[in-house]
């Protein structure tokens, strides 16, 4: 064999793709939807519907806790079943967040969990199928209302910020404990 040919076959040798052990195949990641959960999750019993006194008293303390900061938001609390039970619009607040606020609330208390569960899905790419879900807002400031272990209706904000949203909910929260 000649050196020509030598050469022409070891750039042949090294152009032609195959397995290398540089290529050795990965296992893929689990996919988390796939992960079995031994408890349900979110699986709190709905209650006796909220009542219009607490439902006010959530949204003047979540109200309460805008106006420390300048936040104009606008805020709903919704009963067990998603219906609207109070709702204020700060003065400046976005007309926009009008839907919004009530939407988050609605969510919160369909699925039994904040809204920031399902934002917090979305950004680690684990469940887009939640963008296919009809009315779901992924995005903070809609939180459960709980009281003696029971789901009694849901507080929804907006107009902030998604942290300010929930930062303000979480205080008119607190209230229905």
């Amino acid at each position: 064999m000649s050196a020509r040919s030598v050469v022409i076959l070891a750039v042949l040798g090294t152009a032609l793709p195959g397995p290398t052990p540089i290529h050795a195949q990965q296992t893929p990641a689990a996919n988390p939807l796939d992960v079995v959960p031994d408890k349900m999750p979110f699986d709190i019993p709905y209650g006796a519907p909220i009542s219009l006194e607490h439902a006010e008293a959530a949204i003047a303390a979540t109200v309460a806790e805008a106006r420390k900061h300048d936040w104009k938001l606008n805020v709903a609390v919704v009963d067990s079943a998603g219906n609207l039970v109070a709702f204020q619009r700060m003065d400046g607040a976005q007309l926009a967040s009008i839907q919004i606020a009530e939407h988050k609330a609605r969510t919160a208390a369909s699925f039994r969990r904040e809204t920031k569960v399902f934002e917090n899905a979305i950004q680690q790419s684990n469940f887009h199928y939640v963008m296919t879900l009809d009315g779901v807002i992924a995005s903070r400031g809609g939180i459960p209302l709980v009281q003696a272990g029971k789901l009694i209706g849901a507080i929804g904000c907006s107009g902030g910020t998604g942290s300010q949203d929930e930062v303000a909910c979480r205080v008119g929260a607190a209230t229905v404990k």
